[in-house]
């Protein structure tokens, strides 16, 4: 799949460069060459010169490499970090209010502007609607992107009434695999996935130390 010309393999290597131009302080009157990128990042050079050519106007200089401002305003733009983007989130549990408690959503163009759960409250002082008045809110605010922070039994049902009314992309925390219409984007965060790689990953260190 792709999103505005730029595959989503390549979208999720963009925030890992981002980091790395921003964090080591480079000169921004400076350049920086893919294959500098690449030995930091433990990348292959090939895609990394791919992927930066892709969000760089400026393009690499031979035997300079890419413009760091042009690389860094480019990111920024592919990853919607200039323009931030409102959203809700479904789902206002224990995992629900510790991510609309995270200050550090808008630096990635995220802005979680209301939630909706079964009982209507607040948490961290956004107001948590009852899930009666989320068409309303989706329209007159124009959401496109939505958090599911649900129940895995409840998700495929919260998922329909989300695109149903115009939700177009998806950032899925429950624990269950949801069908959308074509045009829909899903990105889901498996957390039992990602322990069962660390879980085999310090498992095959500790036999082979032993």
């Amino acid at each position: 799949m792709k999103i505005q010309g730029i595959s989503t393999q390549t979208l999720r290597r963009l925030p890992y460069y981002l980091n790395f131009l921003v964090s080591s302080e480079l000169e921004s009157d400076g350049y920086i060459s893919a294959s500098a990128v690449a030995s930091a990042l433990n990348l292959n050079e090939v895609q990394v010169r791919k992927d930066l050519a892709t969000v760089c106007q400026a393009g690499g200089i031979p035997k300079k490499g890419f413009p760091v401002s042009d690389l860094i305003e480019g990111l920024r733009d592919c990853l919607g970090q200039n323009n931030v983007n409102d959203a809700i989130l479904v789902g206002a549990g224990n995992l629900g209010r510790a991510l609309l408690s995270y200050k550090g959503f808008e630096q990635y163009g995220l802005n979680i502007v209301a939630a909706f759960d079964l009982k209507e409250g607040t948490a961290n002082g956004k107001k948590i609607f009852s899930m009666t008045k989320l068409p309303d809110i989706i329209k007159r605010l124009n959401i496109k992107i939505a958090v599911i922070t649900v129940p895995g039994e409840s998700a495929q049902s919260v998922c329909d009434i989300l695109t149903q009314n115009g939700i177009l992309a998806i950032w899925n925390f429950a624990p269950a695999h949801l069908r959308v219409p074509m045009g829909v984007l899903v990105q889901n965060e498996n957390m039992a996935s990602s322990l069962a790689v660390l879980s085999n990953h310090l498992k095959s260190k500790i036999e082979n130390s032993g």
